[in-house]
């Protein structure tokens, strides 16, 4: 007679002590005890470990759909957290889960096959062409009434310049180029229109040196001061250049500062890009003939004009990139025709005024 006959399952007591302590209740993924069968017939439900424990016997097929075989132990390590930064398809999760990342408005362009560059718009223009009748009327005014208006553009020059290259705030840059800018000025007042260049390079020799000694006592990393010492000379010596129009010979400073506010004015009409240029370049050069008309410089005023309005044209396109922010615009997109035309003018109206 076998064992199994003659002591039939569960009835005998020694068997049933000898049976190890019932494991942790532990379940993998399919709700089960992680562990293989012993050999003995046990039947798992839930947490329940009982040797005793005899199931009501279902049909074959209840059976076969409701039971799970148990997976090897091996196989029961736990799957690693879904990160929530995988992208969408990638994991278990569903797609679209994770976080898109925003496009910028240069992105979103490129994408939809736009062009990222963005001109300052005809109310930058607007101000950019009052600020040239200014600088106009105070060349023909006197050297102090030009220096009105030539310290707004100065200024304006310098804030404009750290915020186009994403440096805001920075008063201290700011401050230093605008000092620069207001040193030229009182250089130049003090050695006299004849010894300008001396002034105005002898200047900006001095802020380089300056800026490059407050940088070193900077606590910043490498790159922040390399890139603070860059747009601080950068924008110093924008600020200083445009002190050319207070060297300029006051008839060419009026045809210049004219000539770049048609210019600007006739570049944000609403034209195709290359239509835009020409046109805006045919408005400098005539408005230089009829400002030289007025002020006697003839037809040297034309030339004068369409070089004026090129170096317009220069400055807003450098303020004309990858979406700007309107203070851009309405600080850089406004001074940098200006400045830009600065030292044209102070050239081309020795040689041709």
């Amino acid at each position: 007679m076998s064992s199994d006959q003659q002591y039939p399952y569960g009835s005998y007591e020694p068997y049933r002590r000898q049976q190890p302590e019932p494991y942790p209740a532990q379940q993998d993924a399919y709700g089960q005890q992680p562990y293989p069968d012993s050999g003995a017939t046990q039947t798992w439900q839930g947490d329940t470990w009982d040797t005793q424990y005899q199931p009501v016997v279902q049909p074959a097929a209840a059976a076969g759909a409701a039971y799970l075989p148990p997976r090897p132990a091996e196989a029961a390590a736990p799957l690693p957290p879904e990160s929530p930064a995988a992208p969408a398809g990638e994991g278990h999760g569903a797609p679209g889960d994770a976080p898109q990342p925003r496009l910028t408005e240069a992105q979103r362009a490129r994408a939809e096959g736009r062009s990222p560059i963005i001109a300052p718009g005809l109310q930058p223009a607007g101000l950019t062409a009052l600020l040239g009748l200014l600088l106009a009327g105070g060349a023909a005014l006197g050297t102090y009434a030009l220096l009105v208006p030539l310290v707004l553009l100065q200024a304006v020059t310098a804030a404009g310049w750290f915020r186009l290259n994403g440096m805001w705030p920075a008063r201290q840059g700011i401050a230093l180029a605008f000092a620069g800018g207001l040193a030229a000025d009182a250089a130049l007042l003090a050695a006299g229109r004849e010894n300008a260049p001396a002034a105005i390079i002898g200047t900006l020799g001095v802020w380089v040196l300056l800026t490059l000694v407050l940088q070193l006592r900077s606590h910043a990393s490498a790159d922040e001061r390399m890139a603070g010492l860059m747009a601080t000379v950068a924008s110093a010596a924008l600020a200083i250049l445009a002190t050319g129009l207070l060297a300029a010979d006051a008839d060419a400073v009026t045809i210049g500062a004219i000539a770049v506010a048609v210019a600007v004015v006739a570049r944000a009409l609403p034209l195709p890009g290359v239509v835009s240029v020409v046109v805006a370049l045919l408005a400098a050069a005539g408005a230089g003939i009829a400002a030289g008309g007025l002020t006697g410089a003839g037809s040297g005023g034309a030339l004068l004009g369409c070089a004026a309005g090129a170096c317009a044209l220069i400055g807003l396109r450098v303020a004309s990139y990858d979406y700007p922010s309107r203070f851009v615009h309405m600080t850089a997109g406004v001074a940098l025709p200006l400045t830009a035309a600065a030292p044209v003018v102070y050239l081309l109206g020795r040689a041709l005024v």
